[in-house]
């Protein structure tokens, strides 16, 4: 019985999202929070509390707490493609801190498209059938 030889070149997997494997797009999230403003104090209570939880449940992302006094706490998401967004954290209860920062991780980094007016529907692939129109059948469309 002969062997089928595996040549190295088959053994090499690319990273890409599809049906078998999903690779998220954010890599590092950043919190920055001051000791002294009122403004960190929902952010260190989220700290203190919330955070180990949140990192258990994404180990694929990298978190990183930093002090900057001085300044309103922000949370920076870091994405794939070279590109962060940055949201400010001062106001919000420790849930909606939580929710900000899903959002950062749901998020995929991507430079966000204004919808205008008159935009054509852009697709892969050619229609089949081209484009339907009410007036191109034998008896009118009524509504």
């Amino acid at each position: 019985m002969a062997t089928k030889h595996i040549l190295r070149a088959q053994l090499r997997s690319y990273p890409a999202n599809g049906h078998v494997a999903f690779v998220p797009n954010i890599r590092k999230v950043v919190l920055e929070y001051c000791q002294n403003y009122p403004s960190s104090t929902n952010t260190r209570t989220f700290l203190a509390n919330d955070i180990e939880h949140l990192a258990r449940q994404n180990p694929h992302v990298e978190f990183v707490v930093k002090q900057r006094n001085g300044h309103e706490p922000i949370a920076r998401g870091l994405y794939a493609n070279g590109r962060d967004k940055v949201v400010p954290l001062q106001g919000f209860e420790v849930n909606g801190i939580q929710r900000k920062i899903q959002l950062l991780l749901d998020s995929s980094g991507a430079k966000i498209k204004p919808l205008k007016k008159n935009n054509i529907v852009e697709s892969t692939s050619q229609a089949a059938r081209g484009i339907w129109s009410g007036m191109h059948v034998d008896t009118p469309f009524k509504i």
